[in-house]
């Protein structure tokens, strides 16, 4: 067997990724596997219909069952749910400091590659100072840069000046020249003729304690 052969008899299709979820979810809270005909209820389709997935999920080592038992499907260790990624989180209330937490009655999740998604590719910069911490980027945060060589007025830029240096500041381009506009009333902005943009910030992360 071919590797593309492999590829496309793994390959889960979304009515599949749906059956093994739910299959998933439904024993974390039972206790058990459904069975066919439970399956069959919650997708509204006939049991026929189900056992069809069912064997599709077998051949591709998705799912496993044992013959004449209602509720023997097994789940293959292998199977990357979308939903259980390291960077989706459950979102379980909304707290105000001093106050108690606002329960959340629907499920909701909180993604973070939301918050650093970007058109262009991304990395990150660890931060050295504290030239911006009215914008709350303080030493030792890490930036998470949108890789591009434009910017608009306002927004932090990393910046290579013509010295080789590199700064992480406010961009703004005044009257034929580029100030680099720091969030802390204690620096100077730095004004110069000439820079390369490296990339915006999109993002902060800030590791406690």
């Amino acid at each position: 067997m071919d590797r593309r052969t492999s590829k496309r008899e793994t390959h889960l299709t979304p009515k599949q990724l749906r059956i093994l979820t739910f299959i998933r979810d439904f024993q974390r809270v039972k206790g058990y596997a459904p069975t066919m005909q439970e399956l069959a209820d919650e997708f509204q389709v006939s049991k026929v219909t189900v056992f069809e997935h069912v064997e599709a999920l077998q051949r591709k080592g998705y799912l496993a069952r044992l013959p004449h038992k209602a509720r023997s499907l097994k789940l293959s260790q292998s199977i990357d749910f979308p939903d259980e990624r390291p960077t989706l989180l459950p979102l379980v209330g909304v707290i105000a400091a001093g106050r108690p937490i606002e329960a959340i009655e629907d499920r909701e999740s909180l993604d973070l590659e939301d918050f650093f998604s970007a058109p262009g590719p991304t990395f990150a910069l660890r931060v050295r100072g504290d030239s911006m911490i009215e914008d709350q980027i303080c030493d030792g945060d890490y930036v998470i840069v949108e890789k591009r060589q434009t910017a608009r007025n306002g927004e932090t830029v990393v910046a290579l000046l013509e010295d080789g240096s590199a700064t992480l500041k406010r961009f703004y381009k005044d009257k034929g020249m580029f100030r680099l506009q720091p969030a802390n009333a204690s620096f100077r902005p730095i004004m110069v003729k000439n820079l390369a943009i490296q990339g915006v910030v999109v993002g902060v992360v800030r590791r406690v304690g």
